[in-house]
C-alpha cells in the first residue's frame, strides 16, 4: 500500500503580518513549524505502515525552500520518502491553484491508495485543500476522519459529527481529512533524526509536475481577499452578582427585551 500524506509548514504564532498588496501572509522572519493537523494524518499513515507490511509512506509539501524542514521532521517520523514542490509560480496561490499543484505532484508518484490532509492549516482555516485535491483526481473523499481501517483494499472510516459520528465504507484509492482526535503524533527517534539530517531534498518545480502555468500563483488565484482587519477588542461586559438568581435572571430579560434580541 502507498499512502501519500500532504503537509504544510506554517507560522509558529498568532502575531502573523500580512502583505498590504497582495493580502497574503507575510512569513520571513517567523518561525515555522508543522502544521498541527498535519501531525495527526502523518500519525494515521505511519500506523497503517506498522500494520500493513510493504506499506510506504510519501509525504509532500508545496512551499519555499525552508518548507524542506518539515520534511525532514516527517522523515525523523518515520516517513519513507518525501516531495518538495517549489517554484516562484507557486507564490500567493490560493486554495483552488494550491489543490491543483498538489495533485499535479501526485500524478507523478506511485500511484497513492490513500492520500491523507490534516482537517485544516492553521493558518488559514478554510479546510478546503483536501477535498480539493480529491476533486481534481476524481476521488472519493471523507472529511473529519477520527479512525480508518483497511482490509482488501477497502477502508473502513469514522467520520466525526458535532454531536456524533458515523460509520463510512470506502474503496481505495481515497482521500481523507483526518481530525486532532485520531492520535497522538510521534516524536522523531534518534535514528530518524539522523536519517533525516543526511537527506537532501531536491525541490520539483511546476514545470516538472508538467503543471498548467495558467492555473498557478496569486494571478490565476479565483480568491480575491476584499479587506483584512483586527477583530475590535473584547469588551468586559456586564457582570451581575450578589443577588437572588431569580431577580438576575429578570434582569437579563429586561435586557434582552429592551435590544429586541427576545
Amino acid at each position: 500500500m502507498h499512502i501519500v500524506v500532504c503537509v504544510k509548514q506554517v507560522p509558529n504564532t498568532t502575531q502573523v503580518r500580512i502583505n498590504p498588496e497582495t493580502n497574503t501572509l507575510v512569513r520571513e522572519g517567523v518561525e515555522s513549524i508543522m502544521n498541527p493537523f498535519d501531525e495527526n494524518a502523518l500519525e494515521m499513515a505511519l500506523q497503517l505502515k506498522e500494520q500493513h507490511a510493504g506499506t510506504k509512506v510519501t509525504v509532500l509539501t508545496m512551499g519555499p525552500p525552508q518548507a524542506a524542514e518539515v520534511l525532514k521532521e516527517a522523515v525523523g517520523r518515520g516517513a519513507d520518502a518525501v516531495v518538495l514542490l517549489s517554484d516562484r509560480a507557486f507564490a500567493g496561490s490560493d486554495t483552488w491553484a494550491t489543490s491543483y499543484a498538489l495533485s499535479m505532484a501526485i500524478r507523478q508518484m506511485e500511484k497513492p491508495d490513500l492520500i491523507l490532509f490534516g482537517k485544516q492549516a492553521i493558518d488559514g482555516d478554510t479546510a478546503q485543500v483536501g477535498p480539493g485535491v480529491a476533486d481534481w483526481l476524481d476521488l472519493p473523499c471523507i472529511a473529519y476522519a477520527r479512525k480508518i481501517e483497511v482490509t482488501n483494499g477497502v477502508a473502513q472510516v469514522e467520520r466525526a459529527y458535532e454531536d456524533g459520528y458515523e460509520k463510512l465504507e470506502v474503496a481505495l484509492p481515497c482521500v481523507l481529512t483526518v481530525l486532532k482526535e485520531a492520535n497522538v503524533p510521534r516524536m522523531a527517534s534518534l535514528r530518524g533524526k539522523m536519517a533525516a539530517k543526511k537527506l537532501s531534498i531536491v525541490p520539483l518545480t511546476a514545470e516538472g509536475v508538467g503543471a498548467d502555468p495558467a492555473k498557478l500563483g496569486l494571478n490565476a488565484s479565483p480568491t480575491r481577499v476584499v479587506k483584512i482587519f483586527s477583530p475590535p477588542p473584547k469588551t468586559g461586559g456586564v457582570k451581575w452578582q450578589g443577588e437572588e438568581p431569580a431577580v438576575m435572571a429578570q434582569r437579563l430579560a429586561d435586557v434582552l427585551r429592551e435590544r429586541k434580541l427576545i
